[in-house]
């Protein structure tokens, strides 16, 4: 009897982790962790620490990888994650280049990818095959465009100079800052940088030459503070706008004096606790602040880290959804029926918004999810309006 009780319990043992590995979700993250886009990924990161280790109710596993915020390695981390470790579902990348880079992978392996990255080209056109699997949680340039225009036109702003990154990014937020403006505002100056350029003197001239009542700065992290210091450096005197992009805190450590009273459209999540009670979000955001800080410290919180956990926030309603069809993870199934999820996903509260995801639109935040920022005081604080 006792030989035969230890028998049992051996297969027992090892029943129970076959069990536990076929019910577990496997998520692979690709961010940038090192190269120009760390801070955004460091931050990312932050939040993924936090991520509880269940999804719908079942142990998850999570992967994450350095892209070094390189297009070929990301790709590379793509390939690794679904051909290797299997995974049910691909959380970022944070830059627009490589989650578009991605979108190849994700429809090949039919593999659901929710992007950190901003721009609106990772998810549309909705018509193009590739872009079914890949969903994303930053708010859309449009969204934040229309809150800025609406600013601006609160402040009695009637001309605009424009300097942005001469890569993807600038090029979204032109577009959509120009359809935005329609016939309200004049754009007089249009202006490009490199991320890595050490100066933008020429660029900071030609646009104050143009006599601007406000300047928008279509940057991100801290590259984006230097067009900003060097149009005060020249004299500037209007009111200068970043986009949702500087929300990092190396960024106001690199702006220092020079960007207090910057205004920018963020998150919710960022400014949460000052938020009014009526805000929709505000729940949601606090106790998200509040986890976050009690782990890395107060004002530490950012754009990309609410982001980062409401993509779990997302996943975490979508996989419990995909089980109840009796797919199992690790399965093509699976992964279709955790795409079709996410694609129905209805007024789900996420740190930075309210998701309502559909087969036209694979990002899902309205007006709630953007509110007007300013720094103050060294730090992103909610501007009343």
């Amino acid at each position: 009897m006792p030989h035969a009780l230890a028998r049992l319990a051996a297969v027992v043992a090892i029943a129970l982790p076959a069990l536990s590995a076929n019910a577990e979700v496997v998520i692979g993250v690709d961010v940038s962790t090192t190269g120009p886009a760390a801070a955004i990924g460091i931050q990312t990161n932050n939040a993924i620490r936090l991520w509880p280790a269940t999804l719908g109710g079942e142990p998850a596993r999570y992967v994450v990888l350095d892209d070094a915020t390189d297009v070929s390695r990301a790709v590379r981390n793509f390939r690794k994650l679904t051909s290797e470790d299997k995974v049910d579902a691909i959380v970022g990348p944070n830059t627009t280049a490589a989650a578009v880079a991605g979108l190849d992978v994700a429809a090949e392996t039919g593999t659901p990818m929710v992007a950190l990255a901003a721009s609106a080209v990772i998810v549309e056109p909705q018509s193009d095959p590739k872009r079914k699997w890949v969903f994303k949680m930053p708010q859309n340039d449009t969204l934040m465009a229309s809150v800025l225009v609406e600013d601006m036109k609160r402040k009695g702003v009637r001309t605009v100079g424009f300097i942005g990154f001469a890569d993807s990014y600038g090029d979204s937020w032109w577009q959509a800052f120009n359809a935005a403006a329609g016939d309200s505002l004049k754009i007089v100056a249009q202006e490009r940088f490199q991320r890595t350029d050490a100066s933008v003197v020429g660029q900071a001239l030609k646009v104050i030459s143009a006599k601007p009542d406000a300047v928008l700065v279509a940057g991100s992290g801290t590259p984006a503070a230097l067009p900003q210091k060097t149009l005060l450096e020249r004299g500037y005197s209007g009111t200068i706008y970043q986009t949702h992009g500087i929300g990092t805190l190396e960024f106001l450590q690199v702006g220092g004096k020079e960007v207090e009273g910057t205004l920018f459209p963020t998150g919710p999540g960022v400014v949460a606790r000052e938020l009014p009670d009526s805000n929709p979000v505000k729940a949601v955001a606090v106790a998200f602040a509040d986890k976050y800080e009690a782990q890395y410290g107060p004002n530490t919180l950012t754009q990309f880290a609410g982001d980062a956990y409401g993509a779990w926030m997302l996943l975490d309603s979508a996989v419990g959804r995909a089980l109840k069809t009796g797919a199992k993870p690790g399965t093509p199934e699976f992964r279709k029926a955790l795409r079709d999820a996410l694609e129905n996903t209805r007024d789900l509260v996420v740190p930075n918004g309210v998701l309502n995801i559909s087969a036209q639109d694979h990002q899902g935040f309205d007006e709630r999810a953007r509110v007007m920022g300013v720094v103050r005081g060294g730090r992103f604080s909610y501007a009343s309006q």
